[in-house]
């Protein structure tokens, strides 16, 4: 029988009584759609087929620039339920009541890979999440686990370099990729995640996903709460063992693709169980570690999980570029009651998605209907530019403050004021406890046999690397755990002897 996926074209006929019209991009009719002006069948062709060059000059500029990361993915449509009563946390009305339902698009992804690149590499996943509220489109731009390798947004390109192609070779380099990760320490907790089980997640459907960042609620009466994002899957956190990731990544690269899209047509709804934790600011002001450090995680025993709502995807794209290519998330789209922590990659981040999608998308990208904040009115002095759709926001006036009725402010939705203070420098972040947690995840998260397999990856990797930085990578995980660090040796020292053995033959 075939899959949904592949009787996707039958559907449409179905839906069609009869062909539409061939038109031209003006909606003018088209007679002839197979055969170019010429003069004579042998002739050259006519300057004058605007046919031919409607055509042309749109498939020139048909693809948009590509992701620089989260290059590769898949969404779909569906909505956010409170289940459960968080309004004395928070003041946004996505919360306001027990059982309202919220639109929403999630966009899942790899990270490091080029669009065609394969859906089950070992690879972080991007979970971005838009919900269209009625005070504006709220992002939550996360992936599957709740940390991320470094703390400094100054490191993010260098980072991500080393994790796209050798400028010479165009190929994946391992020096790259190690050095740089044993060079700053602050990447091993989430290099375990990354070579463990949960690097090759069982489609998108069966992992978990993060808003990762610290972010800040406030409620009605202007008291904030530090806050994160949990999204646990209600399918069950499945992985793919590395051997068949590897297989499939040649049988099959779109499986994560084909899995949510199948799965959403069978009328198998994905769904995801939101919860939050809470930390005052007192709590976070004698925190024993940095809870603004997107390397560390908050400790469940310490700040349980809150539940608040279900997401649940109940539609697939109608089309795949109008909906998942032009979908544009940014952690700067917030709404009322949702703010920002002093998290250094977050704050990072509030500049550069925005200005990446002016760059990818143009600059009225948010008027594109997959990212309009379309359940509330804009009005602000923003106008023209390229692909300005609508009414342009009419005659209302395109300055502020004005004499003539133009929007006003509203005083409710002002940040909570808070206090800084400290000299302005730049301070090195590369020693604040790099281990402890990463020892915690070995010695009593993972059990025997994922020890064992998370040995096996990185070893498998780390072995095409350079030998001084193969030594520098297990120093860093002996720190971890001695025992860590003995392992890795040992199988490192098994490659690095057949390696020999081969050369010598």
């Amino acid at each position: 029988m075939a899959d949904p996926a592949d009787k996707q074209l039958n559907q449409f006929k179905q839906t069609q009584a009869r062909p539409d019209t061939l038109t031209t991009s003006n909606g003018a009719p088209i007679g002839n759609k197979n055969d170019v002006l010429t003069a004579g069948p042998r002739g050259p062709m006519l300057m004058q087929d605007v046919v031919f060059m409607d055509e042309m000059a749109h498939f020139d500029r048909e693809r948009i620039p590509e992701r620089v990361v989260h290059a590769k993915g898949a969404g779909a449509h569906g909505y956010f339920e409170v289940t459960h009563d968080i309004t004395h946390f928070c003041k946004a009305n996505v919360f306001d009541t027990v059982g309202k339902r919220t639109p929403i698009f999630l966009r899942f992804s790899t990270v490091g890979g080029e669009s065609g690149s394969a859906d089950t590499a070992r690879d972080p996943r991007g979970f971005a999440l838009k919900f269209y509220t009625e005070e504006g489109n709220w992002d939550i731009v996360g992936n599957n686990t709740p940390i991320f390798f470094i703390r400094d947004p100054f490191l993010f390109p260098n980072f991500i370099h080393t994790q796209k192609r050798n400028p010479v070779t165009h190929l994946k380099d391992p020096n790259m990729f190690w050095d740089f990760l044993s060079l700053r320490p602050e990447t091993t907790h989430q290099v375990m995640f990354l070579f463990g089980d949960r690097g090759t997640p069982d489609g998108f459907r069966h992992m978990h996903g993060f808003g990762s960042h610290t972010f800040k609620m406030v409620n009605k009466q202007g008291e904030p709460v530090y806050c994160k994002f949990h999204m646990k899957t209600d399918q069950k956190v499945k992985n793919l063992p590395a051997d068949k990731a590897g297989m499939m990544t040649g049988s099959d690269p779109d499986y994560a693709t084909r899995d949510l899209y199948n799965a959403i047509e069978k009328g198998e709804f994905p769904s995801w169980t939101f919860y939050v934790q809470i930390m005052t600011f007192a709590e976070a002001e004698h925190s024993k570690f940095n809870p603004f450090d997107l390397t560390k995680i908050w400790p469940h025993s310490e700040f349980p999980l809150v539940p608040v709502g279900k997401l649940v995807l109940n539609r697939n794209p109608r089309n795949y570029f109008a909906e998942v290519e032009q979908s544009a998330f940014s952690p700067a789209h917030v709404v009322p009651g949702i703010e920002f922590s002093p998290d250094k990659m977050l704050q990072g981040r509030l500049f550069s998605y925005t200005d990446t999608h002016f760059h990818r998308l143009g600059t009225n990208y948010i008027q594109l209907p997959i990212n309009c904040p379309y359940r509330a009115r804009v009005h602000n002095t923003q106008r023209d530019g390229p692909q300005a759709f609508a009414d342009n926001q009419a005659g209302a006036p395109n300055y502020h403050p004005n004499s003539f009725n133009g929007p006003q402010e509203l005083k409710s939705a002002l940040e909570t004021k808070f206090k800084m203070s400290g000299d302005v420098a730049r301070y090195n972040s590369a020693d604040d406890d790099n281990f402890t947690q990463p020892g915690i995840f070995w010695s009593k998260v993972l059990d025997e046999p994922a020890r064992e397999r998370l040995v096996a990856n990185i070893a498998g990797h780390l072995k095409d690397a350079e030998g001084f930085i193969q030594d520098r990578q297990v120093k860093n995980f002996s720190k971890v755990n001695e025992d860590f660090g003995r392992r890795l040796r040992k199988a490192l020292d098994v490659y690095n002897k057949q390696g020999q053995q081969r050369a010598h033959i």
